[in-house]
């Protein structure tokens, strides 16, 4: 598969990195000469051209990509190139960073964005994770099925220790994706039992969130 990233900064080269080791072809674009490092990402592509003008992705040959990153710290600089490459050149797959959270309500459709990446959302939401015990975490939101990927750990008071999957019901919209059980990811099955310090993954519509914490906690 063959990926652009918008911006070579620290984020862009790391994330080049990561799916260079995956297999993929990496094209890495940047109108910053000083971050045009090539022997930090040797096996990539580069370009040194400005992301939001129709030209320099021409020469990117952007219309090739199947995914395209927009993933510069400047929040004006990723919607412009989403957009971009969503529309101009129908890439299918257009991913995002949100620098600022208070940009994150634009990172959508609108724009051309499938999947917005806030940094700042997610370290607070892996913090929370951290020391949060029953209650429910929402660690990424999946913007173009209004899906979330949600966290509950279970506590020693659980309704639920001791049953298995199948004994408990979910909300409708919501799906049991996986149990992190001592360092270990489990594919949950129907004769799974839940025991206590177990963290449930979900992937929930937003109503669906909002009910997962009944059916395992009881009501004080």
């Amino acid at each position: 598969m063959r990926i652009a990233i918008a911006g070579a900064g620290n984020v862009g080269r790391a994330i080049a990195r990561e799916l260079l080791d995956n297999g993929h072809q990496v094209l890495l674009i940047d109108r910053d000469p000083k971050a045009l490092k090539l022997e930090s990402v040797p096996d990539a592509e580069w370009l040194m051209a400005d992301a939001c003008e129709i030209t320099s992705l021409d020469k990117a040959s952007l219309s090739d990509c199947q995914v395209l990153v927009a993933a510069t710290g400047d929040d004006k600089v990723n919607l412009v190139a989403s957009l971009l490459g969503k529309t101009e050149y129908g890439v299918p797959r257009v991913v995002a960073r949100v620098n600022h959270p208070k940009n994150e309500w634009l990172f959508d459709e609108s724009w051309g964005v499938d999947v917005a990446v806030s940094t700042p959302r997610i370290i607070a939401a892996l913090v929370e994770e951290a020391v949060s015990v029953g209650d429910v975490v929402r660690l990424f939101s999946f913007r173009k099925g209004q899906a979330n990927l949600v966290e509950l750990t279970l506590p020693e008071s659980s309704t639920c220790i001791g049953k298995t999957v199948n004994e408990v019901e979910l909300p409708t919209d919501a799906s049991l994706a996986a149990i992190v059980r001592d360092g270990r990811v489990l594919t949950p099955t129907a004769t799974d039992v839940f025991v206590a310090g177990d963290e449930l993954l979900f992937v929930a519509s937003v109503v669906a969130e909002g009910l997962i914490k009944d059916c395992f906690i009881a009501h004080d």
